[in-house]
């Protein structure tokens, strides 16, 4: 419990900071100082200044995820309706982060940044649950695909560049129709019918 309070303390520290610097100008000592710990008391809690922005980014993006994984381990809901957990789920936490980023000042490099921590964490959060989703639709016959963890791995790249839209910026209608067209894909590559899936545009 003490540890946790210590490490919040730092990311609170890091958090503040962040408001009027960028991150490549803010060392351990700042961060530390800031913190009102010594800068050695900083590695017993993270090996480095790149941790301690991951763990920020996990920190400040983790209540949407976790409600959808909290939902998706559901096993009494059919495994589709959980698929549109986490896109829903996705669509909350790019929400919830470009929201966040838009009102923060970062120059360009300092974004692309931590957009790129951000994507990092959603897909790897995410990936597992929805692998094991898939493999209980293969289990129950619902789903018919062989290789279950790539297939998580793809939607959520799809998912996580195209509702992020900055790598490949694109008006909502764009954005859409590219998710559209993602459920055509699983449609056709999981054996459901036409239009059985678009429920996942939830």
């Amino acid at each position: 419990m003490q540890n946790q309070t210590k490490q919040n303390q730092i990311l609170d520290a890091l958090q503040t900071l962040l408001e009027d610097k960028n991150i490549q100008n803010i060392s351990v000592s700042e961060i530390a100082q800031a913190a009102g710990i010594g800068k050695g008391s900083i590695y017993y809690y993270f090996p480095s200044k790149d941790s301690i922005v991951d763990a920020l980014v996990e920190r400040s993006y983790e209540k949407p995820l976790e409600t959808a994984k909290n939902l998706a381990r559901q096993t009494s809901i059919s495994p589709f309706t959980r698929m549109a957990l986490i896109f829903q789920a996705c669509r909350n936490s790019s929400s919830a982060f470009r929201s966040q980023k838009d009102s923060a000042q970062s120059d360009a490099q300092e974004e692309a940044f931590i957009r790129q921590k951000y994507m990092k964490h959603l897909i790897s959060e995410m990936k597992p649950v929805l692998t094991d989703i898939i493999r209980q639709g293969i289990e129950e016959g619902q789903i018919h695909f062989d290789y279950p963890a790539a297939l998580a791995e793809i939607v959520l790249i799809v998912l996580t560049v195209k509702l992020d839209n900055s790598l490949v910026p694109s008006a909502p209608e764009e954005t859409e129709e590219t998710i559209r067209g993602l459920i055509s894909l699983l449609e056709k590559g999981t054996g459901n019918p036409v239009g059985s899936l678009n429920f996942l545009m939830i």
